[in-house]
């Protein structure tokens, strides 16, 4: 590729990098400032009291939606209070539910390790800091309430600290009870699943009915001990609304500073803290209107959660509030049965349409070999054949200019010191030849959106965190750790530079040219080992194809 081709794939690179990062800004901005407008629009009651059992918070039934508003919902305070912990231990996780609240406080996932080795599970969420991250449900009554209810400040009560699964469900319950009215709060946990089912039983042992909306939030601050520089992945709240024309929306922790979500009615939907790999959810009943809310809170922190609607349950009988809770792997087909959207939660942005099938070949070639480095050499391959004629016209463009470089030095060299000429003499030269001096850059753009999209299917993916390839990649998710892949394909993209026509280039340019292996290596030897494969074999491939093709038109067998 000569250097002026070089420079326009590189503008149209960054400038269609530049444009899915705006398209994605952009409407996330438009969908916040609807649903700010759409809040302000929601109609409340004003026949409204402040609860005794909520100390400074405000109950607001709405009149449209028969739920309690979220402005009910008790938020944390800047202290975490704790009183006994319950220690919970299925196959997939293991957790803490403190009985202060009955708040899931600490949570580590069984079958995904915190180092290579896997000699200690992932801790998702925390209470200790510096990360704070929780669960929290409880039930928000109407101001005019008479009857109680309990809420993640209150205490509950277990018969025992330490359930370990040994069948196919383990049932975790708690009881509070306070004038007349019994609640037994029960986690529910399946075997080789990491959907938690929350239930409330209400015994109602009064002579008046009582009514109360279970709300369910996830609170956690903005600290991020996986955060990397080189390769910035989202972390923080996300809610979804199948009926909105932006479905999937995300609210970022500075975002929600200045533009908190209240009153967001939606039926079905669900709420969720996201990261790279790993989510929690809450999944609500999918045919009911559901009340959502994204907001800050004291000390740093930050809750997603959701109201639903008002159950009542009359005087002297039972009735059930119930939720689902998602602590896991972001694993696509998992997350598409738990609820519609939420595989949306693995992002892979505007080329989601490119991404998918990409990602699903890859699982496929990985169902065969059982290795996913060996798959990603196998898609690599795959992806080089669909767009081998592509290539083809690239190099052969390349080739070709390469072929009558002689030539070209020899205008430089006649007509240097007059562009203008030499411009003409040079677009002569490439009208009696056939040479396009722009084929080489034209099909590259068009497979620019598949290479994107695959860098996101790798980026994302939680089944390439501490996957093994072999030898020393022992994790396709993290650098390189003596930075040979990187190295290898700096040198490969040294050898394709080889192959490249220089005449058109000054000597300056030239410099720059040649230093791009090694900026590029540089650059490279932070991306995860994965990247690089993927990077390293199309490189390989490129240079293989290229050299026949070029030998091809040097020895004059090529006549296209």
């Amino acid at each position: 590729m000569n250097m002026r081709s070089f420079w326009w794939l590189a503008l149209a690179f960054t400038l269609t990098w530049i444009w899915l990062e705006w398209t994605q800004f952009t409407a996330q901005k438009e969908t916040q400032a609807l649903q700010s407008s759409a809040a302000q629009e929601v109609p409340v009651a004003s026949d409204v009291a402040v609860p005794t059992a909520i100390s400074g918070s405000s109950a607001v039934p709405n009149a449209n939606t028969g739920m309690v508003a979220n402005d009910s919902v008790p938020t944390l305070a800047e202290s975490i209070v704790s009183a006994q912990r319950i220690k919970v231990t299925t196959d997939q996780l293991a957790l803490e539910i403190d009985t202060n609240g009955g708040d899931i406080r600490n949570v580590k996932l069984l079958g995904y390790g915190a180092t290579e080795d896997h000699t200690q599970p992932f801790q998702l969420m925390s209470d200790a800091g510096p990360l704070i991250y929780m669960a929290q449900n409880g039930i928000a009554l109407q101001k005019s309430a008479k009857l109680p209810a309990p809420t993640h400040k209150d205490v509950w009560q277990t018969e025992q600290t330490d359930y370990v699964m040994s069948g196919d469900t383990l049932q975790v319950p708690m009881t509070w009870e306070k004038d007349g009215v019994k609640v037994t709060k029960t986690y529910t946990f399946t075997k080789g699943s990491h959907l938690i089912a929350v239930t409330y039983q209400v015994q109602n042992m009064t002579d008046q009915e009582w009514s109360g909306s279970m709300y369910s939030q996830l609170v956690r601050n903005a600290y991020n001990p996986d955060e990397n520089w080189m390769m910035y992945t989202y972390t923080g709240p996300v809610l979804y609304d199948g009926n909105a024309e932006n479905q999937y929306v995300k609210h970022s922790f500075d975002d929600l500073n200045t533009q908190p979500v209240t009153g967001k009615t939606v039926t079905g939907g669900w709420a969720a803290m996201i990261q790279q790999y790993f989510l929690t959810a809450i999944v609500p009943d999918q045919n009911a209107t559901n009340q959502y809310y994204a907001k800050p809170l004291e000390g740093g922190r930050y809750a997603v959660g959701v109201v639903e609607p008002i159950v009542h349950v009359p005087a002297g009988e039972s009735g059930q509030l119930s939720s689902q809770l998602y602590i896991g792997p972001e694993l696509q087909d998992v997350l598409a049965e738990i609820a519609p959207g939420l595989e949306l939660t693995i992002d892979y942005g505007i080329l989601t349409f490119l991404a998918e099938p990409i990602f699903w070949l890859l699982k496929q070639i990985h169902n065969l070999v059982g290795n996913w480095g060996v798959a990603i050499i196998l898609l690599t391959i795959l992806i080089k054949l669909v767009f081998y004629k592509l290539s083809e016209t690239s190099y052969r463009s390349m080739a070709r200019l390469r072929k009558f470089q002689p030539k070209l030095q020899q205008l430089k060299e006649n007509y240097g010191d007059d562009k203008v000429i030499f411009q003409q003499k040079m677009m002569k030269l490439y009208k009696e030849e056939k040479i396009n001096p722009l084929g080489g850059c034209l099909p590259i753009l068009i497979q620019m959106p598949v290479f994107i999209a695959l860098y996101w299917v790798l980026l994302y993916s939680v089944e390439m965190r501490q996957a093994p390839f072999m030898l020393w990649i022992q994790d396709l998710s993290a650098m390189d750790p003596y930075f040979i892949l990187p190295v290898l394909m700096g040198i490969t993209m040294y050898i394709q530079q080889q192959l490249n026509p220089s005449a058109m280039m000054d000597e300056m340019q030239q410099k720059v040219f040649k230093l791009l292996p090694f900026i590029f290596t540089f650059f490279f030897l932070w991306f995860p080992a994965g990247l690089v494969l993927y990077w390293l074999v199309n490189n390989i491939l490129s240079v293989g194809q290229q050299y026949y093709i070029t030998k091809k038109i040097e020895a004059g067998e090529d006549k296209k």
